[in-house]
């Protein structure tokens, strides 16, 4: 495993913090959604522990962001009450996933409803050329060495099959946005992952 130090990890905050972030959460407390917004726990001069935490050679992969990041690593931390980003904190706690870093595969791409972004790049081709030379970057920005590669659903996981499947070692696990309970979201990435229950 990497050890992360503070110089990358500002780095990675600058260039990537409005589309990256890092599977690492603060404890749930009175419902299953809160505390997910909570970005100190991503803050190395509050959480002491964190940088021995990180993990770039795994990296959590999904597919556009639906909406503009404000603040650096938000992503995957939403708080508005339809989404479901908590279930990605419940399921990689206590792993060996927890840490992992966490991306999209298309870049600068705002668009809630995933069929119009497959449907873009089905005429862009050059688009999506573009936006695996830009992962292929950010894998090595962030330091990753033969990184295992978690796609978050099918449309994401296509893209990367289709492109990266020589070079990188590919799983799917189910888009977290999927209407299933957190408990059972947990089960199901447990499995694909191969994590003793």
């Amino acid at each position: 495993m990497n050890t992360m130090d503070r110089k990358k990890f500002k780095d990675i905050k600058k260039k990537y913090g409005k589309v990256g972030s890092w599977a690492v959460g603060t404890d749930e407390s009175t419902k299953p959604k809160s505390n997910i917004g909570d970005l100190t726990i991503l803050d190395p001069d509050i959480n002491k522990k964190l940088l021995s935490q990180l993990n770039p050679n795994i990296v959590f992969v999904g597919l556009n962001i639906s909406r503009s990041i404000e603040n650096p690593f938000a992503n995957f931390h939403d708080t508005r009450p339809y989404a479901n980003d908590f279930k990605i904190r419940d399921a990689l706690k206590a792993t060996p996933y927890w840490g992992g870093y966490m991306t999209d595969v298309i870049k600068d791409f705002e668009q809630k409803i995933s069929g119009k972004v497959i449907s873009y790049l089905r005429h862009n081709k050059l688009f999506e050329k573009e936006n695996i030379e830009s992962f292929l970057q950010e894998l090595e920005d962030i330091g990753a060495q033969n990184p295992t590669i978690i796609a978050f659903g099918n449309d994401a996981y296509t893209i990367l099959k289709r492109n990266l499947n020589k070079k990188l070692t590919i799983f799917k696990i189910p888009h977290y946005a999927q209407y299933i309970s957190k408990e059972r979201y947990r089960e199901q990435v447990k499995e694909v992952l191969m994590i003793d229950k």
